[in-house]
């Protein structure tokens, strides 16, 4: 794609608008149901010209959720570089139709300062991250990770501020335990930030929130729920249902490794893979339609590193046609 090409929205990005989006909780906000996550493939290391095809392919389709972090590269902050070039490129136009968020939590520069959950991290984190987006505020920040050891009073308090200084307009928590995070529904909500959102990683291999309780209690606080890793980074495809593809995320034994693929996994896999072909569904359909069915899920995050495995997700759902 020649990078000087002028990018005009798909005149017809919300015709599926009624089937498209869920309400977030209680709140105002809708969110697509398949939202894109930047963890992966837009990196350093990325093709820029695929990440701008992507996330076209994703905003011609309805989708304004676009979900980053501090950390996301490699390197760090490169995520958050790639959307700044975006934004200048091709969505300043659309900006007010997008839904940015972004996180801190983790390892990001060194020193005491910069990790974990204290106001001087958070704080500086989101003026770092929104000079690499060349924004003036995101539609939602989050606290990326529960920290044991800084007073979570310390840590919302600088949640309620950096909403009442424009820099965010909602905030969210992520992975956070059922008691801390029945904490922090109750200190946002009195100082009169509620939470907008809780993430966690929700998917047919791990129901942890389901069981633990946590879906349950955003449901009952009005607050949306969105699922990270719905595919469990491609597991529940048909990717690694007869051994590891030379090509493949496991093959390089990174994030996914090779060992997490036991026997047991894989004939659990594959029985999930036969309940949906007796379904008439892929194991990827089945596994997207099983977390959206969940009552309470607001969305789940998807990667992406081609536009056709966007659209098959989009299919998965079926909200959208490839």
């Amino acid at each position: 794609m020649d990078i000087k090409e002028r990018y005009t929205a798909d005149a017809n990005r919300y015709s599926a608008s009624d089937t498209m989006y869920n309400r977030c909780g209680r709140s105002g906000v809708l969110l697509p149901k398949v939202s894109l996550g930047f963890w992966h493939n837009f990196g350093s290391g990325d093709p820029y010209g695929r990440s701008r095809e992507i996330t076209h392919y994703a905003f011609d389709h309805g989708i304004t959720h676009f979900d980053l972090a501090n950390n996301y590269g490699p390197y760090y902050g490169a995520a958050e570089e790639t959307f700044g070039r975006l934004m200048d490129d091709d969505f300043r136009p659309y900006r007010d139709e997008l839904f940015i968020s972004t996180k801190a939590g983790y390892d990001m520069w060194p020193g005491p300062y910069g990790n974990w959950g204290s106001r001087k991290y958070l704080m500086a984190s989101l003026g770092q991250s929104l000079r690499r987006m060349h924004l003036d505020y995101v539609d939602l920040f989050y606290s990326h990770r529960f920290d044991p050891n800084t007073p979570l009073e310390e840590t919302l308090q600088a949640l309620v501020d950096i909403v009442k200084q424009g820099k965010a307009l909602y905030v969210g928590i992520s992975r956070w335990p059922l008691e801390a995070l029945t904490f922090a529904e109750r200190y946002l909500r009195e100082h009169d930030t509620p939470l907008l959102i809780y993430q966690d990683r929700l998917n047919l291999l791990d129901r942890k929130p389901v069981e633990e309780g946590k879906l349950q209690f955003c449901r009952e606080k009005g607050i949306g729920f969105i699922s990270f890793s719905p595919l469990a980074q491609g597991l529940l495809t048909d990717r690694y249902l007869n051994g590891i593809p030379a090509d493949s995320r496991m093959a390089q034994n990174g994030t996914l490794r090779k060992d997490v693929l036991t026997d047991g996994l894989l004939k659990r896999l594959r029985a999930y893979n036969e309940e949906a072909r007796q379904h008439g569904q892929s194991l990827a359909e089945r596994a997207l339609a099983w977390i959206l069915e969940q009552e309470g899920v607001t969305s789940v995050l998807v990667g992406a590193s081609s536009t056709r495995q966007l659209a098959a997700d989009l299919e998965a759902i079926g909200d959208l046609g490839v």
